[in-house]
């Protein structure tokens, strides 16, 4: 590498790391410790609720739904007094925690199977006449109950935009059977009191979806809570509960003007990169996609550009929610619909930041270590992609055989991805040797002890002998042959001299070497120094070569 060349390098650095703090500040400035403290102390509202209550992770059926509902959920969503029973001010509006304002109303929705979607076996037809599946879209309940003309009772098809919900025993659509509860707490108890009575769940139902949003004022941070509870066709109930913080109003304070500057100056460096990429397209052509550094580029600005679109989207559609939440404070307003979308957005940011750090590397190959750990890799890579083929083939296999053996009675082994997942934990010390024992006391043992020797043990072993034969092949590699490259420590020593004697700081440097070394005087500063250093490694190496030669 030419001097020139790493001026190049430098200059790219430098524009590249002001880029990569911008990105940083955009990307820190989403999240705060305020985020997880809202989200620890509303999973604590209702999953430990006050003393002789049952919190929401205690259902285990329908009736344990029906009492968490009239119970622990109403005690958790209505604030209407304080601490020492004096009536709040707060009218027909709740505030959690005395902090969170309760936003509009709170939504409940079920999903339900039809009757006779599974088939029964001939012998069994005369003791049982129902047959409720598993939950499906082709097997999804979407009929009206004749005799009522409430919501609850009546199907609502689902938005077309709004995601399903992807949980433990099935992927569930948007739409169902789905009710509001009254902005009063005593007609909320009533209206459960009377589904109850009127046996709103049935046996065909898979999931209900407990839906509430909220904002505090003091930290402008949304919180948007899903409670989701799955009845399978085992019996019995699941739960699981997702809550996000998230800012959806973005320019609100000072500091929030200074992020959006940031988002300006990220944008502009994008479209100043898109440039860059499409001028060396035209002019390599093919060789362009050669170069893995390319693809980093490539996947670098699409990650960014739909990051850039999610943040626009999201900022317009919480405009528009907000004024039709103003206008009708009675109706749910559908914030899990952009919290999804704001999550997608951080989960982009996250992905482009990633990349982008990574892009670090494509401008510090000047350095010798660095050059030497990618020739390492890049001359490793065929063995290395030998011993992944070894080594997953031993890999699944014990995860089928874990899978099979332990998968009905242990949970870490109940589904095959887990049994991968499992494994994995074992390699780095982490596993219960407990749970495979209780459930074979012969092929648990064997199942561990054999894992470990040969995964443990012989394969990573196998893995880091390539590393470190290949490490130790390069490094004398480097040693002994002449290396061509420009210090980069010399190219700041230089600079620095020549800034100092143009600030008169520093006396120039006088020649003084004699004449026997007049070819030498003819190099560049930084060349002489490299050219002494590239004599002295050629003499090594030709005496390396001729210790060698004498050898044979």
């Amino acid at each position: 590498m030419s001097e020139q060349e790493l001026k190049d390098m430098l200059r790219e650095l430098v524009i590249y790391l002001i880029f990569l703090i911008d990105l940083c500040i955009l990307a820190f400035g989403m999240v705060s410790i305020d985020m997880y403290h809202l989200n620890t102390v509303m999973s604590h509202l209702f999953m430990e609720p006050a003393e002789g209550k049952d919190g929401f992770g205690t259902i285990r059926s329908k009736a344990d739904f029906w009492k968490f509902v009239q119970g622990p959920l109403l005690d958790g969503l209505y604030w209407d007094k304080w601490y020492n029973n004096m009536t709040l001010p707060f009218q027909n509006y709740s505030h959690i925690y005395y902090e969170n304002l309760l936003l509009g109303v709170v939504q409940v929705r079920q999903v339900k199977v039809r009757n006779n979607t599974c088939s029964i076996y001939p012998y069994f037809r005369r003791f049982l006449d129902d047959c409720y599946s598993d939950y499906h879209y082709q097997a999804e309940d979407r009929s009206d109950d004749a005799l009522r003309n409430e919501s609850e009772w009546k199907y609502t098809p689902a938005d077309s935009f709004t995601p399903w919900y992807f949980g433990n025993m099935g992927l569930y659509s948007s739409g169902g059977y789905l009710f509001t509860l009254p902005k009063l707490k005593q007609e909320s108890m009533e209206k459960l009191a009377s589904l109850k009575q009127n046996n709103w769940l049935t046996r065909g139902t898979r999931a209900v979806f407990i839906d509430f949003s909220t904002y505090n004022a003091n930290l402008n941070l949304f919180c948007i809570v899903r409670l989701v509870v799955e009845f399978p066709a085992t019996g019995g109930a699941f739960t699981s509960i997702h809550i996000y913080s998230v800012k959806l109003l973005r320019y609100i304070t000072h500091y929030d003007y200074f992020l959006a500057f940031c988002e300006i100056i990220f944008c502009l460096f994008i479209i100043t990169f898109i440039i860059q990429e499409a001028i060396k397209i035209m002019k390599l052509k093919r060789e362009y996609f050669r170069s893995g550094w390319s693809w980093l580029d490539l996947m670098l600005l699409m990650v960014s550009i739909l990051a850039i679109i999610f943040n626009i989207y999201s900022t317009v559609e919480v405009s528009l929610l907000m004024e039709e939440l103003l206008s009708d404070a009675s109706v749910y307003p559908d914030f899990y619909f952009l919290t999804f979308w704001q999550v997608l957005y951080n989960n982009m940011i996250a992905v482009n930041i990633f990349f982008a750090w990574i892009k670090v590397l494509k401008y510090v190959r000047f350095n010798k270590t660095m050059e030497q750990l990618s020739s390492t890799l890049s001359r490793c890579a065929k063995d290395i992609i030998g011993f992944a083929v070894m080594f997953f083939i031993v890999f699944f296999a014990y995860a089928q055989f874990g899978y099979l053996v332990f998968g009905s009675q242990a949970e870490e082994f109940s589904t095959f991805q887990k049994c991968i997942f499992t494994q994995f934990r074992l390699v780095l010390g982490e596993f219960e040797f407990e749970n495979t024992e209780a459930v074979d006391r012969i092929l648990g043992p064997i199942y561990f002890i054999s894992f470990v020797f040969f995964v443990f043990f012989v394969l990573l072993n196998m893995f880091l002998a390539i590393i470190n034969d290949t490490y130790s092949e390069v490094k004398a590699d480097y040693d002994i042959m002449p290396s061509y490259k420009v210090p980069i420590r010399d190219l700041f020593r230089h600079s620095c001299d020549n800034a100092l004697t143009k600030l008169k700081l520093k006396k120039p440097e006088e020649d003084t070497q004699p004449a026997a070394e007049k070819l030498e005087r003819n190099y560049h500063p930084l060349e002489r120094s490299t050219f002494l250093r590239e004599k002295r490694a050629l003499r090594r190496y030709q005496s390396y070569r001729k210790r060698r030669k004498d050898i044979r």
